[in-house]
């Protein structure tokens, strides 16, 4: 593998404007609407609607996106996207103001910096890393 290992990542939702609004007041920033993927036959569009994350491919990093599809629920298991932080605490505090909860609070974790885990609107568990 000559890259890091993961690409692209997606958040499932059921309120897509619920989690936006979430998103964007945590992270102090926009998502931008993406077009749905063709359908399986390769015409019309999947019945889906997706927000992106800023993304550059001018930095580290993977970029993703919310998204809302039919059949598809919230609230993952098993797997954890961490978001890279200035400061964990001050990103976990505005997830609680936000609607979300803080499932664990700031934590060291030696030369590696720090890291929070907060769920958000829609049931996810996210995590959140800062070297500060």
């Amino acid at each position: 593998m000559q890259s890091n290992p993961v690409g692209w990542f997606e958040l499932y939702v059921q309120d897509i404007d619920r989690a936006k609004a979430f998103y964007e007041a945590v992270f102090g920033t926009t998502l931008d609407p993406l077009p749905p993927p063709a359908g399986p036959d390769g015409g019309a569009p999947e019945a889906m609607e997706l927000l992106a994350f800023p993304m550059s491919d001018q930095t580290y990093g993977a970029a993703g996106a919310l998204v809302r599809m039919e059949g598809v629920s919230s609230g993952g298991s098993g797997t954890m996207v961490y978001f890279s932080c200035e400061d964990c605490a001050a990103e976990a505090a505005r997830a609680a103001r936000s609607g979300g909860s803080v499932v664990r609070g700031k934590t060291s974790i030696g030369q590696y910096g720090f890291m929070a885990i907060v769920k958000d609107t829609e049931g996810n568990v996210i995590g959140l890393h800062s070297m500060q």
